[in-house]
C-alpha cells in the first residue's frame, strides 16, 4: 500500500507542531492532523496559559529558526524566589524564614549568560508554530478527529472522523491526555487525581517585575507569579477543587479582592487582564513511551503537576530526542517506525521523564499541605540547599534542561 507521509502526527498542539517542524526541516514529510482549527489555537481565549521554557528547550526553537519570531515575547527569568508561606496568603500571611533564590548569574559562566528560562504565553508560542508550519508546507488536516488506529507490519493506518484512512510508517500519539493513538496501541496508564485545581489569569503590574519569578507554597497548593513582557504576570494558583471552583464563578470585584489579599502589595496595584482558566490537575504516566509503529509525546505519554512548571519542557526534550532517533534511522536506511527505532526513543526518555514525574509528585505531596513535622523538614532543606552554592547550580541547570544526555537541537544544533 502506498503512505501519505513519512510519520502522522496526532495532535498539533506545541510539541506536536514542534516535531513536525523539526522533521520537515530535516527533509521528512510530515502531517499533522486536530481536532480544533489553527486559527482558533491562536486566540488569546482558547486556555489563557503561559509557560516557563527551559532554556535548553529554547535553543531548539532557535535551531529551527523561530528564534526571531518568539524572542520579543520571551520574557527572560533572571531570578526565581521560593517561599514557604502560611495562611490565609502568600503576602498577607507572613512568610516562614525559608526560602530559595536562583539566579542566573550564578550559572552565567556556563549558560552563555542566558537566563533561568523564559516566560511566553502559548498563544504567542502557536502563532509562531503556526508561521513556520505554513511556510514549511506542512499537511495539516484540522479540524479533523483520529477515530482509530491499526499498526501493520508496514504500516500504521489512522482513521478520521470523515472515513479518511491515512497511511505512514510511523504514528505519533501528541493529542493530549486522552490520546485515542495510545488507546489503539493497546498502551495503559496509570495516574491520580490531586484534588486540586490551577486557577490561570493574567495580571499588569504596577511596578516593574525585573524578571523574577515568586513562587509561594501553600497549605492549598502553589501561588505562581511568574513574569511576562511588558511587565504583566501570569498567575498559577494552585486550590482544592472546591474553592478552585469558587474562584472560576466568582464575580469579577470578589475575585479581585481575594487576589489582591493573596497577591499583597510588593509590585504595586495588579489588574486582571482577559478571562480566568480553570484546569484540573492530576498524574498521569504512560506504561509505555513507544511500540511498533506508535510513540507517545508529551501529555499522551505524561501529564505532570505545574508546581515546577515542567510539563511542557518535558514534552519539548521528548520532540527533541523523537526527531533526532528518526532523522538519524531514515540516514542509515532503517524503518522508522520498526520496533527498534521507536524503543531508543522510549529508552532515551523514560529514565528522566519517570524520576520527574515522581519528583514533582513528591513536590505536591510534600508542600501542599500543613504538617508541622513536614513543614519543619521541607523548611530545612530549603535552608540547606540556599547555602550550599553546588546544590544550587545543579537544580538552576536541572531546570534549564541542559543536564543529562541531550539532543542535538536542545544543544542549539540543527539535525
Amino acid at each position: 500500500m502506498s503512505q501519505d507521509a513519512d510519520v502522522i502526527i496526532a495532535g498539533a498542539g506545541i510539541a506536536g507542531a514542534t516535531l513536525a517542524l523539526s522533521l520537515a526541516r530535516a527533509g521528512l514529510k510530515p502531517i499533522l492532523i486536530d481536532p480544533v482549527a489553527f486559527d482558533a489555537q491562536l486566540a488569546p481565549t482558547f486556555d489563557g496559559r503561559a509557560s516557563a521554557i527551559a532554556y535548553a528547550a529554547f535553543r531548539q526553537w532557535k535551531a529551527l529558526d523561530l528564534g526571531e519570531a518568539m524572542e520579543p515575547h520571551a520574557q527572560r527569568i533572571e531570578q526565581i524566589l521560593v517561599t514557604d508561606a502560611t495562611t490565609p496568603g502568600a503576602a498577607s500571611g507572613g512568610p516562614l524564614p525559608f526560602f530559595l533564590r536562583f539566579d542566573s548569574g550564578e550559572i552565567a559562566d556556563r549558560s552563555d549568560g542566558e537566563p533561568l528560562g523564559y516566560l511566553l504565553e502559548n498563544r504567542r508560542t502557536r502563532v509562531a508554530l503556526a508561521a513556520a508550519v505554513e511556510a514549511a508546507g506542512i499537511e495539516v488536516l484540522a479540524p479533523a478527529r483520529v477515530t482509530g488506529a491499526t499498526f501493520g507490519p508496514r504500516l500504521a493506518e489512522v482513521t478520521l472522523a470523515d472515513g479518511r484512512v491515512l497511511r505512514a510508517p510511523l504514528t505519533v500519539g501528541a493529542e493530549g491526555r486522552g490520546s485515542v493513538i495510545r488507546t489503539a496501541a493497546g498502551i495503559g496508564a496509570i495516574g491520580w487525581d490531586y484534588r486540586q485545581t490551577g486557577v490561570v489569569a493574567t495580571v499588569r503590574l504596577e511596578r516593574p517585575h525585573q524578571g523574577v519569578a515568586h513562587e509561594y507554597f501553600l497549605p492549598g497548593g502553589p501561588f505562581a507569579i511568574l513574569p511576562l513582557t511588558d511587565d504583566r504576570a501570569s498567575l498559577v494558583w494552585t486550590e482544592s477543587t472546591a474553592r478552585g471552583a469558587a474562584l472560576a464563578t466568582a464575580r469579577p470585584e470578589w475575585f479581585q479582592a481575594h487576589l489582591e489579599r493573596r497577591f499583597g502589595e510588593f509590585l504595586g496595584a495588579v489588574a486582571i487582564e482577559g478571562p480566568v482558566f480553570t484546569y484540573p490537575l492530576s498524574l498521569q504516566l504512560a506504561e509505555r513511551f513507544a511500540a511498533p509503529r506508535v510513540a507517545l509525546l508529551g501529555d499522551a505519554a505524561h501529564g505532570v503537576h505545574p508546581i515546577a512548571g515542567q510539563g511542557l519542557n518535558l514534552g519539548l526534550k521528548g520532540a527533541a530526542a523523537l526527531a533526532e532517533v528518526l532523522v538519524d534511522a531514515v540516514r542509515v536506511g532503517e524503518d522508522i517506525g520498526s520496533e527498534v527505532v521507536v524503543e531508543r526513543y522510549a529508552a532515551w526518555r523514560r529514565f528522566d521523564t519517570v524520576t520527574l514525574s515522581a519528583g514533582m509528585d513528591a513536590f505536591v505531596r510534600l508542600f501542599s499541605n500543613d504538617n508541622p513535622l513536614l513543614r519543619i523538614a521541607r523548611g530545612a532543606g530549603m535552608a540547606a540547599v540556599n547555602r550550599i552554592a553546588p546544590a544550587r547550580r545543579f537544580f538552576m541547570h536541572e531546570a534549564g534542561g541542559a543536564v543529562g544526555d541531550l539532543p542535538r537541537l536542545l544543544r542549539g544544533e540543527a539535525l
